[in-house]
């Protein structure tokens, strides 16, 4: 028995009358009548008592009249449901981040927009280290990935950047350089004790412009982990400009570095042959491509 004969049936049940059903469905009048019959014989059971001027249900076709037309439903919603996924209107998307996309308002912004514009898309995000989230995508445990660059990545990921943003350094509010007007000029900060976070861009090339090798005392991580030992006085800390704007520590203070601005991105990364749909129209959306 297939789908259209639980069709057929309905559409007799409903009528109770073989040419007007057989009208609507768009077939001979016979050739449902043989098919009904059919049925009945696959059921071992008769669906409608027949008289020369009235068709009606029996007792078995009122019970399986519930049936049918609840199986016709569910293989209508389970059709409307993978059209829907095909379409990239259903589905999960897990997203993994480091604290600095957070703080960039990048994230934030693309999935605000991506549930506006597909509210029954599930989208899961956790901040994951940043060393781990190359891995993550290849492995298909994270969909897309918001990182600061640099960031080795394997050549099926590829990076969209979003946001380009510049360094500069965080010190303890008591730090004698706290209180100098202008720039901080890399050099001055040979000797100081450096609290470096997972992207180490910045502490390298004030390293580098200073001629110094920096004295590294802690990598907490997150970089509200490294702000918060800048706080305590363990050392100061090269870390993103936008901070700045977003981030209000008791005794920290942060000072523009001299010469040309170091300058970082916060990107988006995934994988570049992506197949499902609801992450493959985010993708669309965080690279401006066109909607597929």
């Amino acid at each position: 028995m297939e789908l259209r004969h639980l069709r057929y049936f309905v559409a007799v049940a409903e009528r109770l009358h073989f040419g007007q059903a057989a009208e609507a469905l768009g077939i001979a009048p016979p050739t449902l009548t043989v098919q009904i019959q059919a049925m009945e014989r696959a059921l071992q059971a008769q669906l409608f008592r027949r008289t020369r001027r009235s068709v009606a249900l029996t007792s078995a076709g009122e019970a399986f009249l519930a049936e049918a037309r609840e199986t016709i439903a569910q293989f209508e919603r389970t059709v409307n449901v993978g059209e829907r996924a095909g379409r990239g209107e259903l589905g999960r998307i897990r997203i993994g981040y480091v604290g600095s996309a957070a703080f960039s308002g990048v994230l934030q912004k693309q999935l605000r927009a991506f549930r506006k514009s597909r509210p029954n898309v599930l989208v899961q995000a956790t901040e994951h280290p940043m060393g781990e989230l190359p891995a993550l995508l290849e492995e298909g445990r994270v969909d897309i990935a918001f990182v600061r660059l640099p960031v080795d990545l394997p050549p099926a990921l590829r990076a969209h950047v979003l946001v380009r943003d510049a360094f500069c350094v965080a010190l303890p509010a008591e730090h004698s350089l706290a209180a100098v007007p202008g720039p901080v000029k890399a050099r001055w900060l040979a000797g100081e004790s450096f609290v470096v976070p997972e992207q180490d861009l910045g502490t390298r090339e004030v390293a580098r412009r200073g001629r110094f090798s920096p004295r590294i005392v802690s990598t907490p991580g997150s970089l509200l982990a490294v702000l918060t030992q800048v706080s305590v006085g363990v050392g100061v800390a090269v870390v993103p400009n936008l901070l700045t704007r977003v981030v209000n520590l008791p005794n920290v203070v942060f000072k523009t570095l001299a010469g040309e601005p170091i300058v970082s991105e916060v990107a988006a990364v995934f994988r570049k042959f992506e197949h499902a749909p609801a992450t493959k129209k985010l993708i669309a959306q965080i690279t401006g491509a066109p909607d597929q």
